[in-house]
């Protein structure tokens, strides 16, 4: 019987890697991509300069940063002030968002010439199942897993000539697993492994590395005397189940013996579609009225862009806003007909908005649209969301 072989391709530092191509002249230096970075303007003999963490100012968060940055303590997700403590003269550059998706999709095409059976799970990364790919399943030299290793390798080599940029890859019999090796020989490593290399390779691992265990339960784990994936394992299932009720329990246990039955699944309907923003400063509902008009038209418009183009239209729509003490709240509004057009989008979203007492600076605005379908699938009732003579919050 065929061995079950799933691999993770997770891309190096993807983001940073992808400016790297554009400005080579950084790699080997501690960058950082995100906040309110501006590109690099050429001086008067045509040498790029480049802003440095030591020189911003304002909020904003680390989208992602080289390895040199990482080793300074900087990682994505952290305020840019805090970055800019420890890093400060690394180098400061705006995210690209659009040439990002360009790579991504060239290394996906790059990977399905080899292995065509493909989970996408985001911008930088995918599930592969190679178990029926041609060559996956030989022994190589004595190695019962050399056929898959050397599969890797070629996806790895394939995915270079493709995009210019590097990638790591987990290769198990499933997908939990996969995802822990993959990101154990980063950059550029290639981690072939069984159930019997659990003991070395995996339980010596932190808990939270497994994907599923947030900050929360970690710290809750960590409380009760486990804080490695094999102290994990050797924990009693049913006192798991005690502790931690008996759906996520028994997972817990199940992942830290690397138990995982999941498929590869190569496609999956989105649930939604969201656009956010974190503003630089907190910004007034009265006061700043004009400018958070102008920030909720924009993201309305940008998550109809983002319907249209992958074929879909939403019955719910709601808003997500975060104020100064960072306390957050979301409303929905489930219409009668599915919509897809930024008016349509608007005028229910700002019927969420009238439902929120606004009575402090908010730092972030987000506009979501649910219950998704295909144009054509549903009920076709009509009726306009909410009441088109009243305008809704924010507008200039």
């Amino acid at each position: 019987m065929a061995r079950r072989l799933i691999a993770h391709l997770d891309m190096d530092a993807f983001y940073a890697s992808v400016e790297l191509l554009r400005y080579p002249e950084l790699r080997g230096q501690p960058v950082v991509v995100g906040g309110r970075g501006a590109a690099p303007e050429p001086d008067a003999g045509g040498v790029r300069r480049y802003a440095r963490l030591d020189g911003y100012a304002g909020r904003g968060v680390v989208t992602t940063a080289t390895y040199e940055a990482r080793a300074l303590g900087v990682h994505s997700a952290m305020g840019m002030m805090k970055a800019a403590a420890l890093a400060p003269h690394a180098v400061l550059l705006p995210a690209d968002f659009d040439r990002y998706r360009h790579y991504s999709r060239l290394f996906k095409a790059a990977v399905a010439e080899i292995a065509p059976c493909i989970e996408d799970r985001g911008i930088d990364e995918i599930y592969m199942d190679l178990s029926d790919v041609p060559g996956a399943q030989d022994a190589r030299g004595g190695d019962p897993l050399g056929g898959a290793r050397e599969l890797a390798l070629a996806i790895q080599r394939r995915v270079r000539e493709a995009t210019g940029l590097s990638c790591s890859i987990g290769v198990t019999p499933n997908k939990l697993l996969s995802k822990l090796c993959s990101d154990l020989e980063k950059p550029g490593g290639i981690v072939v492994a069984t159930h019997e290399d659990l003991p070395a390779r995996i339980w010596p691992l932190p808990a939270s590395r497994i994907n599923g265990i947030g900050p929360k339960a970690a710290a809750r784990l960590q409380a009760l005397g486990i804080r490695t994936i094999g102290e994990l394992a050797g924990a009693d299932r049913q006192w798991l189940i005690g502790q931690f009720g008996a759906s996520y329990g028994a997972w817990l246990h199940d992942a830290a013996h690397g138990r995982d039955d999941r498929p590869v699944t190569t496609f999956r309907e989105p649930k939604s579609v969201s656009r956010e923003t974190t503003f630089e400063r907190d910004l007034h509902p009265r006061l700043d009225r004009e400018t958070l008009g102008a920030i909720f038209t924009r993201l309305c418009e940008q998550v109809a862009q983002d319907l249209v183009r992958k074929g879909y239209e939403g019955r719910t729509v709601g808003v997500k806003l975060r104020d100064d003490r960072f306390r957050t709240v979301t409303r929905d509004l489930t219409l009668e007909r599915p919509v897809a057009d930024a008016a349509a989008i608007r005028r229910a979203a700002g019927a969420c908005l009238k439902r929120v007492p606004l009575e402090r600076r908010l730092r972030l605005l987000g506009v979501r649209v649910g219950t998704l379908s295909r144009p054509g699938q549903a009920p076709a009732a009509v009726r306009e969301p909410g009441d088109p003579h009243t305008l809704p919050l924010f507008s200039p």
